[in-house]
């Protein structure tokens, strides 16, 4: 693996948070194409997805979905999906929405991913309902499906997520999630 990349790694136990955040920030967009060194941070990743740390958890969770999407060749996801979807429900609100807010990018590898998450996503929009802030959670999942429909354009991820809003019952969030898809 490169010595920038570990040290990108490495940058995200600093104190400084501008280095900390930059070095996220870098990695994220470096993954946003294929790269070489998925298996050699993978299980460190998948450790890293129950640290004590909200911050490392969410950061674990962003960072394997982001490699699942573009260099997991061996699908690996399939096999660890659920410790990854375990954060969309951590316990630190803000880490399960970050959790949540990138796991449509599993979605990206292929069919059996994509039907992958889709399940997931529809079955937690329908139960979700007492969950903290669940209005939220079912907007997160209505961009999800926009924005793996925008990657995709597989017209069937709109349909479900036209389907999901039609089932819900209050009007005002109806409209929310309505604005997610246009």
């Amino acid at each position: 693996m490169e010595k920038e990349i570990l040290q990108l790694f490495s940058n995200l136990t600093e104190r400084d948070r501008e280095i900390e955040y930059a070095s996220y920030r870098k990695l994220i967009k470096i993954m946003q194409e294929p790269v070489d060194w998925t298996y050699a941070v993978w299980e460190q990743l998948i450790k890293a997805l129950t640290y004590t740390d909200g911050h490392a958890r969410a950061r674990a969770a962003q960072f394997l979905c982001a490699l699942a999407a573009k260099s997991d060749p061996e699908e690996r996801v399939l096999d660890d999906f659920l410790k990854i979807w375990a954060v969309t429900y951590d316990e630190k609100t803000v880490t399960a929405r970050h959790a949540l807010q990138a796991i449509w990018q599993i979605g990206l590898a292929g069919q059996v991913q994509r039907d992958l998450i889709v399940s997931y996503l529809a079955k937690r929009f329908q139960t979700c309902i007492d969950e903290k802030q669940p209005s939220r959670i079912r907007y997160d999942i209505i961009v999800s499906f926009k924005k793996l429909f925008d990657a995709t354009n597989d017209q069937n991820l709109l349909d479900i997520a036209k389907r999901l809003i039609d089932e819900e019952q209050d009007i005002k969030y109806k409209k929310k999630y309505k604005t997610a898809i246009r």
